[in-house]
């Protein structure tokens, strides 16, 4: 129900001035037959909209107190104003609804939705030059080797980030390593077009782009181990993380027409704007009551408390137990899946889109849109894996069973898809597509096993396990997206140079996972 309530210095109401049994002719007429009483100015006149018969109904049972409705003096009369609330003639016009929209929302969705978004603009920034990449080689005469140099640069960043990254999301929280990153990824974004002409130039840009992204795993890793609950962790890391598929569409979709209208430099401008709107969002949110006046409540994380130590966040980086990191099984079958995934994934999203144009003889925007086919289709499943491990560890599997099982079918399924399409089948062009849409896709099971195992074992060095992980897994991006244009200039086949390799680390990375790795919550004490 919407309440419109008036306030003025003096409450009126249209009185007839004839008897109850005259028929006006008109309403004119009727309307000149009446004269105005006024009332003294402690009445107001109130409109009520009700949006349904029910609540119609239920506003005769209101209880009143000296004829005012409950819910208004508890409005007007909590306060110093008292009843002089009432007699004011304020001229005041207002609605009963609550605002901003996001007011009632739990703190901790709210930092995952903001965390998403920035995953999303990550994305973009990220896939921006898988599609520039075509026009800058044509225009600065770029060979497919040094395209891939320029590519892979990204990737130096960002593993040199994922081990500070983590440490640093460790002592001053996820949330404002986040915000550092997305500045500087943003900014550096802009930087590419001014120094594209100049190699060492564009080099060190995308590094800092690289440097800006690779922060911000651990950061969001960090944020989800400690506000998200365990039976709540593989939906709001596949809704965070999921940000990635979405932002690739999205970069996949704006991209092309962006270029043949504006030129590719503009492709950089506007994505950077995006990443500062987010910064400077992010500032004002963080700056409401709303927002940082809400706490999350005990009950909501008391799955936290078994796995956290008494260790304040200010610890210094000589006393994480690296040691003891390194002593673990089940974290060395993290480091390898990590590699193994990360293989398969940069040098797909580097050169997808170069593989669609030259094998089926697209356009610019044609393969671009052929390339979004995967990360949409990522989307759809990331939703149904998450819930589908969710569900499967509320109805008692065991968590180290659940990730096993989505991390095997994360593997599986691309090593499967990628082997129909480097044999010589004679498929068609676009059955070729459709199977690597779906290998791909079903790829993304891994953000309910891989990427959950590290808070799984640790709450408390998450961040710096994904860290570890992480930078590892940025090193198949340095490797294997220069390796794949320098395989492809030497041997002229897209089996050999992207598919093969990639085929073996899926296959390999299972064996290991379903071997060592596990989900037991781990203390990593230095006294063990």
């Amino acid at each position: 129900m919407a309440k419109l309530t008036l306030r003025a210095e003096s409450s009126c109401l249209f009185s007839p001035t004839t008897s109850s049994q005259s028929q006006p002719s008109s309403f004119v007429s009727s309307f000149r037959r009446r004269r105005l009483l006024c009332f003294p100015p402690k009445h107001n006149l109130e409109f009520r909209v009700f949006c349904s018969i029910k609540e119609r109904e239920s506003i005769k049972e209101t209880k009143r107190v000296n004829g005012v409705p409950v819910d208004k003096v508890q409005r007007e009369g909590s306060g110093s104003e008292g009843d002089s609330g009432l007699e004011s003639g304020s001229g005041e016009v207002g609605f009963d609804w609550d605002w901003p929209p996001w007011k009632n929302i739990p703190r901790r969705y709210k930092l995952i939705g903001t965390t998403s978004l920035a995953f999303v603009i990550c994305n973009m920034d990220k896939v921006n030059l898988s599609i520039a990449i075509i026009p800058m080689s044509h225009q600065l005469g770029w060979s497919s080797s040094e395209a891939g140099l320029v590519q892979s640069s990204f990737f130096w960043g960002y593993a040199l980030s994922q081990l500070p990254g983590g440490w640093l999301a460790k002592i001053f929280g996820g949330r404002k390593v986040l915000q550092i990153g997305v500045l500087t990824w943003s900014l550096a974004t802009a930087l590419v077009p001014l120094v594209a002409g100049f190699t060492p130039g564009l080099v060190v840009s995308r590094i800092l782009v690289g440097i800006g992204e690779g922060v911000s795993p651990s950061a969001a890793t960090d944020l989800i181990a400690r506000s998200i609950p365990l039976e709540e962790r593989s939906r709001a890391v596949a809704f965070v993380f999921g940000g990635l598929s979405v932002g690739s569409v999205a970069g996949l979709l704006l991209a092309p027409p962006l270029i043949q209208n504006l030129g590719w430099e503009s492709v950089f401008y506007i994505f950077s704007l995006l990443g500062i709107g987010w910064y400077v969002g992010f500032q004002f949110l963080e700056g409401q009551a709303s927002w940082v006046g809400e706490s999350i409540p005990r009950s909501q994380s008391t799955d936290m408390k078994k796995t956290w130590s008494t260790k304040e966040l200010g610890d210094s980086l000589k006393d994480v137990p690296w040691k003891e990191f390194f002593r673990n099984q089940a974290v060395w079958a993290m480091i390898y899946a990590h590699f193994c995934g990360s293989w398969g994934h940069y040098t797909c999203l580097a050169w997808l889109p170069t593989y669609f144009s030259e094998e089926l003889n697209l356009n610019l925007t044609e393969a671009a849109w052929v390339s979004i086919l995967p990360p949409l289709a990522s989307i759809f499943v990331t939703s149904i894996a998450s819930q589908f491990a969710d569900n499967l560890i509320s109805s008692g599997v065991q968590t180290t069973t659940v990730r096993k099982i989505c991390q095997t079918i994360a593997f599986l399924s691309p090593a499967a898809c990628m082997t129909l399409s480097s044999l010589d089948l004679g498929l068609p062009h676009w059955e070729v597509v459709g199977i690597l849409t779906g290998g791909l896709a079903l790829s993304s099971f891994a953000l309910s096993g891989l990427y959950c195992t590290h808070q799984d074992m640790s709450p408390e060095y998450a961040s710096i396990l994904l860290g570890i992980t992480n930078t590892v897994g940025a090193v198949p991006g340095i490797i294997g997206v220069a390796l794949t244009g320098y395989l492809l200039d030497s041997t002229h086949s897209w089996s050999i140079s992207l598919f093969i390799p990639s085929i073996f680390f899926y296959l390999t990375g299972t064996v290991i996972w379903l071997v060592f790795a596990s989900s037991k919550p781990q203390t990593f004490s230095k006294t063990d």
